[in-house]
């Protein structure tokens, strides 16, 4: 499904854009935890990292811990045939979702970080049921 695989590139910019996030502010500030990345810069390894590598550290963890499930459950859903105007809905709804939790948690938004993540949830949620229902009902 065309909109699956949308919604998987999507997601990929996304973790990308988050890694380049992480290295425009190390580049930014010269600052480094690893000795060989700061003594290429000439400069000593950083005891901590900057706060805006911590939470996009925090944010990029999360997505794993969400992310693969989506990939799992929309191959499912195309594997069973278990597509239609809801599974779509779904697929971009949980997508929307994760880049909204990565805006609002590079930001420190709540409520809306966990909204956005309670909206994944309940995509995540709502793909499984799909599938559950078309094994049953085949």
């Amino acid at each position: 499904m065309e909109v699956y695989a949308l919604c998987v590139l999507v997601l990929f910019l996304k973790m990308l854009a988050i890694s380049c996030y992480q290295g425009f502010f190390r580049l930014r500030y010269r600052a480094f935890t690893n000795p060989e990345d700061a003594g290429f810069f000439h400069r000593d390894a950083n005891p901590r990292e900057l706060p805006q590598v911590s939470r996009a550290a925090r944010a990029w963890a999360n997505d794993l811990e969400n992310i693969p499930l989506f990939f799992v459950l929309g191959g499912l859903c195309i594997a069973v045939e278990a597509t239609g105007v809801a599974t779509t809905w779904l697929f971009c709804t949980f997508t929307v979702a994760r880049v909204m939790h990565t805006v609002m948690y590079l930001r420190g938004r709540q409520p809306w970080r966990t909204v956005a993540y309670g909206v994944g949830l309940i995509c995540l949620l709502g793909l499984a049921g799909g599938i559950g229902l078309r094994l049953i009902w085949r």
